[in-house]
């Protein structure tokens, strides 16, 4: 992978160069970020210029057999470990499935990870014979007489065995670099933070990962910058959103609010039994949604509810991040809904979603929720003293 490609980042990419440049790469390092911003597929990027055989003041040649077994993840001195399933398990073991995986994408998370490798409800683990795996390789003399390097991805997986790399991490043999790609650091061992250099990933912004959408995938602009909201400076969740977001749910997020306001049973059933099953209305824009539809819907409704809050709180309108309809809907509610009954929403939203992705029957969370909504929107508002 070349820098070229990696999403954003351009800072964190001058300072790797210039440190390599300089001689001063350092032989420990994790590179701190969220999941979906982008920290691997820059780890990649890396190890494939500190090989490469005629590298830029910028980025790798991108031809050399070095950077074209890199491209395929071949490169017999880049070596990866991550997080497996089953006790004697080693990351060797699920080689194929690792270099499918990131090549089809590098911004991938754990759980697309775990479900690539079949471990249905298994928990991803370091384990003591990968320790021993990463000791064994790297001890090694390089294949091509460069770099050895060690991604390492999610090195919170490591628990306590993770005590046994720290000789290696700590009196490295000659030539050797460990990148570990971390996306919860406070719960790697302190032993190794104290070790390594952290190189923090900035959050991707939300107008980056808009324009990525609209050039890669051809997602229509206003729908890229709402997808892009929802996202959090996670590409690998946007991604993921073009496929499962419906171009409408701010209308049948509208229509859920009125017909809860409205407190009138039969049309609260109506758009549960629209949205679960798709029938029992005479809109258009209602489909039936599954699961997952469902948590995206959900989780619009937060997106909403949030920024209407803060346009709630005089944040104004070029404060929220609100496209031009949802917008209007919004200001047209500022003199319906007071700051205390917008949190109870938001609290609302959230545990609903949470149930409903722990598999809760999504017709009695919903229809649950609508009661609720109703209670909550018709308290008297409460001015802000």
């Amino acid at each position: 992978m070349l820098f070229q490609q990696v999403l954003g980042h351009q800072k964190v990419i001058q300072h790797l160069i210039e440190a390599h440049q300089a001689n001063r790469t350092a032989h420990a390092q994790i590179l701190v970020s969220k999941e979906g911003n982008g920290a691997l597929g820059l780890a990649l990027a890396y190890a494939q210029y500190i090989l490469c055989d005629a590298p830029t003041a910028t980025d790798a040649c991108g031809d050399c057999p070095s950077c074209k077994k890199n491209k395929k993840l071949v490169h017999p001195d880049v070596h990866f470990s991550y997080p497996t399933i089953g006790s004697k398990k080693i990351s060797t073991d699920f080689i194929k499935e690792w270099r499918a995986a990131v090549l089809q994408n590098p911004y991938l998370g754990i759980n697309e990870w775990l479900e690539a490798i079949g471990a249905e409800n298994q928990q991803g683990n370091i384990t003591k014979d990968e320790c021993v795996s990463i000791v064994n390789r790297l001890s090694l003399k390089s294949t091509e007489g460069g770099y050895k390097i060690m991604i390492l991805w999610l090195p919170e997986y490591l628990g306590n065995e993770g005590n046994r790399l720290l000789k290696l991490i700590e009196e490295p043999r000659p030539n050797t670099l460990f990148l570990l790609v971390s996306e919860q650091s406070g719960k790697i061992l302190n032993t190794i933070l104290s070790r390594c250099q952290l190189v923090n990933i900035p959050r991707l912004d939300d107008s980056l990962i808009a324009t990525q959408l609209i050039e890669e995938l051809q997602i229509p602009a206003e729908k890229a910058k709402t997808i892009a909201y929802l996202a959090e400076g996670n590409y690998n969740k946007a991604r993921q959103l073009t496929e499962d977001m419906d171009d409408n749910n701010g209308a049948i997020f509208v229509d859920w609010l009125r017909a809860c306001y409205q407190g009138k049973p039969r049309e609260m059933v109506r758009w549960v039994e629209a949205i679960v099953s798709g029938k029992h209305t005479e809109k258009d824009y209602y489909i039936k949604m599954g699961r997952k539809d469902q948590i995206v819907f959900l989780h619009y409704g937060l997106y909403f509810l949030k920024e209407f809050l803060s346009l709630k709180l005089g944040g104004g309108a070029l404060a929220v991040r609100l496209q031009q309809q949802e917008l209007k809907t919004a200001q047209n509610m500022l003199k319906v809904i007071g700051v205390a009954q917008m949190q109870s929403l938001i609290q609302l939203f959230d545990e609903t979603a949470f149930h409903v992705e722990r598999n809760g029957n999504p017709r009695i969370l919903l229809l649950d929720a609508s009661i609720q909504i109703h209670h909550i929107l018709r308290k008297q508002v409460i001015p802000i003293v």
